[in-house]
């Protein structure tokens, strides 16, 4: 017997996701159902090859019966709905940010801490984490087991798919009109300056201190998730890149660590390759990582500049192993440890 599971924002770019991602891993759902908003009602989305969904409104769709949701709607939908789909029994697995730093919801990154999916009684809501988090947790923590980390200091370079359908377009739309001399200002509505041809050091909104929110999510979601005693300095910046984010990442640790101790305890973690040779091209990108489940972890050297450091890059797909894989993951857990069908 399988599960009913709903997808909530499943004609967005990780509810697509997401669906792709259930059909291939064959996951025990007898019963799967595309939700959006009013004005996506009726429309068609794939799940696997072959099946059709049409999209049912969520603002009127009953929840009971449900037994997992899948949730990726945006952070002030997903605010009012998760816990109407909770309160009816369903467990959420909610892929917004407004539910991860609630305590008595835990937020999972299956290969770091798959026992916090326990925690999902308490509010029958389990948080994914930012996609950025997930991709550099996914390689710290079999570092962090060897050596112990005294703190990160990171550089992310994020695709502009992590803004969602309208910055994939705005990237797309001010490329082409630069061959055309058109202003890229007549296709800027989601990017604070020009995306084509150019970086941002700014994602998501300014906080007090300067820091913007993305930044202290890594932050925040590193000391819940894995190590509240590990120091997380992050600065986020977008590229114009379509998919898949990258991250350099400086380690201190407590203790010493070679470059072969990492390389190879690195080759072992789950969810991890390694492909890490010092010469040209032997390094992973984003053009090489879209469509793959793995973080790629390559240009691994020591950090000659402070005791036991060490530097690594790592990039992954946003939207599955940053978004709708590390969703169906812990889905994948809750199913087979805790709801017991």
């Amino acid at each position: 017997m399988g599960y009913k599971v709903a997808v909530v924002g499943a004609t967005g770019n990780v509810g697509r996701e997401m669906m792709q991602t259930m059909f291939e891993r064959k996951f025990p759902a007898d019963e799967v159902i595309a939700l959006a908003s009013h004005r996506s009602v009726g429309k068609e989305v794939s799940y696997g090859d072959d099946q059709i969904l049409k999209c049912q409104d969520l603002a009127t769709f009953d929840f009971k019966g449900t037994d997992i949701v899948l949730s990726s709607p945006g952070a002030s939908v997903s605010a009012e709905f998760s816990p109407k789909a909770a309160a009816a029994g369903a467990v959420v697995v909610d892929n917004t940010s407004h539910f991860r730093m609630d305590p008595d919801v835990p937020l999972v990154v299956p290969e770091v801490n798959p026992e916090a999916i326990a925690g999902y009684k308490k509010k029958g809501i389990i948080a994914n984490p930012n996609c950025s988090t997930i991709q550099m947790l996914v390689a710290l923590k079999p570092l962090h087991d060897l050596a112990t980390i005294k703190r990160v200091v990171v550089a992310t370079y994020q695709s502009v798919s992590g803004g969602g359908k309208a910055a994939m377009d705005e990237l797309f739309n001010q490329t082409k009109g630069v061959y055309v001399n058109q202003s890229a200002e007549e296709n800027r509505k989601v990017f604070t300056k020009q995306i084509a041809f150019n970086v941002i050091p700014h994602i998501d909104k300014f906080m007090d201190d300067g820091m913007t929110k993305e930044e202290w999510k890594m932050v925040v979601e590193t000391k819940k998730i894995l190590d509240a005693n590990i120091e997380v300095c992050a600065s986020c910046v977008r590229v114009p890149v379509f998919i898949g984010h990258s991250e350099m990442v400086n380690v201190e640790f407590v203790k010493g660590i070679s470059e072969d101790e990492a390389r190879n305890v690195l080759r072992e973690a789950p969810g991890v390759t390694v492909i890490d040779h010092h010469k040209d091209g032997g390094y992973v990108t984003p053009a090489e990582c879209a469509g793959e489940d793995a973080v790629f972890v390559s240009r691994i050297r020591k950090d000659p500049t402070v005791k036991n450091g060490l530097n690594f890059w790592c990039v992954s797909d946003n939207l599955r192993k940053g978004a709708a894989l590390n969703t169906v993951q812990i889905a994948e857990i809750l199913a087979s440890d805790y709801l017991g069908k």
